[in-house]
């Protein structure tokens, strides 16, 4: 199951709206075919696997991160190739929540005689496709907000600078994460002072660039900003603040297909979330830099809270080393869990 896991990373931000999946067949202790879903409309894993596997396939196990398809899509139903395979036992990580899919791979295979189990590594198969599973069970895309401050919690001068806060290596795994995102959503004044671009530039060429998404009511932006660089693919504007706006818009975006959304900044679009509770899960970078100054741009604006007690708490926190920057994240919220 691991090297299923490790096959499915592969496809990192290649695979939307599917899900990352790798598979390994094993037969005698020797693993026989292996294959993941490289892109969406191209084969899944279990079909690329079994051909890899040929003859051998009879009699084996094939280990999978996430319960195999089961309905006709761009590609054929994947369970009717583990049926005609000859696979003995089919071992899972987690199954499909999407309604209608959950557990009918699992009930199609043992009632022709082919044994499964599943939940093997289930919280690291969750976690890989976590935007996936969210969209699958909640109808709205899995939300992400990213923020590079330094160490007093700064994200600008008074004046708007921030180029550059965080050092290369940081910046290098933010395309990481916008490669994974199927929507990124900045601020209007981000817009104006960063004149971002929110492309994934690395590596050249990429092949799946994210919806470009504005927060903002005005929508008389200069045409020469670099946002509107690529005339085919504009971005859009749209500037919920209730909850229900919130709602409403996130459930939108999923009916576009839309299961991962990075949110880069900055501090009010930042507050606005997390007052709206949409944030599933934070990542701040944080340089060993104090910038000071009583005006400078926090990284998390809006209102003055009212007591500790409005803080917003981290589950299952982790810290990371990248290059000079530390990287914190975690979870606001488990809704994309089962476990």
């Amino acid at each position: 199951m691991r090297r299923a896991l490790t096959l499915a990373r592969r496809a990192w931000g290649r695979t939307a709206p599917n899900p990352m999946v790798g598979c390994v067949i094993v037969r005698n202790g020797e693993v026989v075919g292996e294959g993941y879903h490289k892109q969406a409309g191209l084969p899944h894993a279990e079909p690329t696997a079994l051909a890899a596997a040929g003859d051998k396939s009879k009699d084996a196990t094939l280990y999978v991160n996430l319960e195999p398809c089961s309905s006709q899509g761009r590609t054929p139903p994947c369970v009717e190739a583990i049926i005609r395979g000859g696979v003995r036992r089919v071992v899972i990580g987690c199954l499909d929540p999407f309604p209608g899919h959950e557990g009918r791979a699992v009930a199609a295979l043992e009632s022709r005689g082919i044994k499964t189990a599943a939940g093997l590594l289930k919280e690291a198969a969750e976690n890989l496709n976590e935007a996936f599973l969210c969209r699958a069970r909640r109808g709205r895309p899995f939300v992400l907000l990213k923020m590079a401050m330094t160490l007093d919690g700064k994200i600008a001068t008074a004046a708007g600078e921030s180029k550059w806060i965080t050092g290369p290596k940081a910046r290098r795994k933010v395309q990481r994460m916008r490669q994974w995102s199927d929507a990124i959503m900045v601020g209007g004044e981000t817009v104006q002072q960063d004149n971002p671009d929110l492309r994934v530039r690395s590596p050249a060429r990429w092949p799946r660039q994210p919806l470009k998404l504005i927060w903002s009511a005005r929508h008389d932006f200069s045409d020469v900003l670099r946002i509107w660089q690529d005339r085919k693919h504009p971005p859009s504007f749209l500037k919920p603040k209730t909850p229900d706006e919130w709602r409403e818009a996130l459930e939108h975006l999923a009916q576009r297909e839309i299961s991962a959304l990075l949110i880069e900044g900055g501090g009010e679009l930042a507050a606005a979330c997390l007052r709206a509770g949409i944030v599933d899960k934070a990542a701040f970078f944080i340089a060993p830099k104090i910038l000071g100054g009583r005006h400078s741009r926090p990284v998390v604006a809006g209102p003055d809270p009212g007591s500790l007690a409005d803080a917003r708490n981290l589950n299952d926190m982790k810290t990371e080393r990248v290059g000079e920057d530390l990287l914190v994240t975690g979870y606001l919220s488990d809704v994309h869990r089962s476990y």
